[in-house]
């Protein structure tokens, strides 16, 4: 955000300001030097004695400014950051009590800003004293000098004058160099910044293929994935075929790789090694915006825009009309929810729907990818924080609506599993048990003690 609004903010100053002021200093200046050396080349020589010093003090300290810069505006983000993150985890903040700690820290980081601010000031304020003493010595060399020449004979009394207006009328070219190049410096220094997202290479490359009017069928061949952030192999060597309008339930425990198996198949991370392909064909040479708006994604941590609820799940459905929203709202168990609101679909959420429960915020996720009547599906471990009869409600939607449309489900529960034509069951990566609800139960393992233990809970 601070790279948007303020480095692209020093950038504009650079583009507009400094270069109208550089090209009236340069003319201003080619003009009046044309004008004194026409008059007398020797007194001129000797007023710009003075100009030399002047650009090595302006190149000295331009370096300094362009590091002090850079700094400065890193600890601006920096301050921005740890703002955005006080103010959006402000619940947390409370409960643990550590308000005083978050001041505090707050305070150092902005001090320590304070400090790199005072530094480049310190740097920028010697310009215009620098400016204003060397035009002095300007003006002192051609009342000597002049006078000098004057007493001789050489040149009138109007000539010294003239050439006193002449310096003088460079003083406020000479001054704005100053100001001109801590402008281009500190533009200098947020281009840079803001060059580091322009020119970033996605890891993603979409391709040029269009997907399949009604695609569905989906092949992973020995796919593997790994973090290279963390090293953790989240998956190894999977091998799974989903056939078109399947609806698969993935299950695990926590850190198996069921939410990465989705995102595989979003094409939000590629495999380190295999490969994916939908209705034979690679997935790498699809068309990744194609792609994407035939799949219907529900994370597990919903994120909802501050804005109205129909706007929340009408969102990428361009003129959506109402009745589609209160239909995808009503498959998604939501409808009378949001009717029982005081402004009912025009109530506006908080900022990532802190306004509504866990809950809510799931199924308005859902309503947001029904929809878009997806050809395929993926929903993970979305129905968390919906009790089981709103679930089973969902469930039997789901199934209804999604018919020849392929549905992947990630979850704990075998209740949101069991009525799944294929169940996966991963476990540190791999695929340990792959069947349907009745031949799971009678085999030994993870999913028939997880079935026996929601069992006796429901109990």
């Amino acid at each position: 955000m601070n790279r948007i609004s303020e480095d692209v903010g020093k950038v504009r100053m650079y583009v507009g300001p400094a270069v109208m002021y550089t090209i009236n200093m340069l003319v201003l200046f080619s003009v009046a030097i044309y004008k004194m050396v026409q008059i007398d080349i020797k007194l001129t020589l000797y007023t710009l004695i003075p100009f030399p010093l002047l650009s090595i003090s302006i190149f000295v300290l331009s370096k300094i400014i362009h590091k002090r810069s850079t700094i400065v505006q890193e600890y601006l983000s920096k301050l921005t950051t740890f703002g955005q993150e006080v103010f959006s985890g402000i619940n947390v903040i409370k409960s643990y009590t550590i308000e005083m700690q978050t001041a505090e820290d707050f305070d150092g980081l902005a001090n320590e800003s304070k400090e790199k601010n005072i530094n480049l000031f310190k740097a920028q304020a010697l310009f215009f004293p620098l400016m204003v003493l060397l035009i002095g010595m300007s003006n002192l060399i051609v009342i000597y000098v002049g006078g000098m020449q004057y007493i001789n004979g050489l040149i009138s009394i109007g000539t010294i004058a003239e050439f006193m207006m002449y310096v003088n009328m460079l003083t406020w070219p000479v001054a704005i160099v100053g100001w001109v190049t801590s402008t281009i410096q500190q533009a200098e220094a947020s281009q840079k910044r803001i060059n580091e997202f322009l020119e970033y290479t996605p890891e993603i490359i979409s391709g040029d293929l269009a997907p399949n009017e009604n695609i569905g069928d989906i092949v992973l061949n020995h796919v593997s994935l790994r973090y290279d952030d963390t090293n953790i192999e989240a998956l190894k060597n999977i091998n799974l075929h989903i056939e078109k309008g399947q609806t698969v339930a993935i299950l695990g425990k926590t850190g198996s790789g069921k939410s990465s198996l989705l995102n595989l198949i979003a094409r939000i991370y590629d495999p380190t090694a295999g490969a994916i392909s939908i209705d034979n064909t690679p997935l790498k040479e699809l068309d990744i915006y194609a792609l994407r708006k035939k799949i219907g994604f529900v994370s597990q941590d919903p994120f909802l825009f501050s804005d109205s609820i129909a706007n929340n799940i009408s969102f990428g459905i361009e003129g959506a009309r109402q009745e589609q929203i209160e239909l995808a709202a009503k498959n998604a168990a939501i409808h009378e929810n949001i009717n029982s609101f005081k402004e009912k679909y025009g109530t506006v959420l908080g900022e990532r729907g802190i306004t509504v429960s866990g809950g809510q915020k799931q199924r308005i996720s859902i309503a947001r990818a029904i929809i878009k009547d997806p050809e395929i599906l993926l929903l993970d471990d979305c129905l968390s924080a919906i009790d089981t009869e709103t679930e089973a409600i969902i469930l039997n939607n789901l199934k209804r609506i999604s018919t020849n449309k392929t549905t992947i489900i990630v979850s704990h529960r075998i209740s949101s599993a069991k009525h799944a034509d294929k169940i996966i069951v991963l476990d540190q990566g791999q695929i340990v048990a792959n069947g349907t609800h009745q031949s799971l139960i009678k085999e030994t393992g993870y999913y028939s003690e997880l079935f026996q233990q929601q069992l006796l809970e429901k109990e």
